[in-house]
């Protein structure tokens, strides 16, 4: 057992990449910080009609939730604010942040937003996704030369 000055991981800092330190690959995420990649969880089961997201938006209002479709791709994106107020004493240590995060996902063109149906419940955002039908490829595959 190892004291908790170490934090989750004796070697947390010890492996880090040395180029996340650089400012051209953005380093850490303020809103998550190292724990970044953990967010926004994604499971996608497919069935008969629709295909089903899982999103992982856990501490998240339903109000600080967007989701578009535009140009053949889903977009989700979560923003959240912190509020300040010191009333009731002085913070000792803070590790939530204030920020946003956003994923998406190519869908294709065919689909419009209306089709789209989602439900966002115990941290946990489910969009549907409707199938789109097959196209029938031609029954002949001879060219014609002109």
């Amino acid at each position: 057992m190892l004291p908790s000055i170490f934090g989750e991981n004796l070697f947390d800092n010890f492996f880090d990449d040395d180029f996340a330190m650089l400012p051209v690959w953005g380093g850490r995420n303020p809103l998550y910080g190292k724990h970044a990649k953990n967010l926004m969880k994604t499971d996608i089961r497919e069935t008969d009609n629709s295909y089903e997201l899982d999103v992982d938006l856990p501490g998240f209002k339903k109000d600080e939730i967007n989701v578009d479709l535009r140009d053949g791709y889903l977009t989700i994106s979560a923003t959240k604010g912190l509020d300040k107020d010191e009333k009731d004493g002085k913070y000792l240590r803070q590790e939530r942040y204030a920020g946003s995060c956003s994923r998406s996902f190519y869908v294709g063109n065919m689909m419009r937003p209306d089709e789209v149906s989602a439900k966002y419940e115990d941290g946990i955002l489910r969009l549907t996704l409707p199938k789109q039908a097959k196209k029938e490829l031609p029954q002949s595959t001879s060219i014609n030369i002109g």
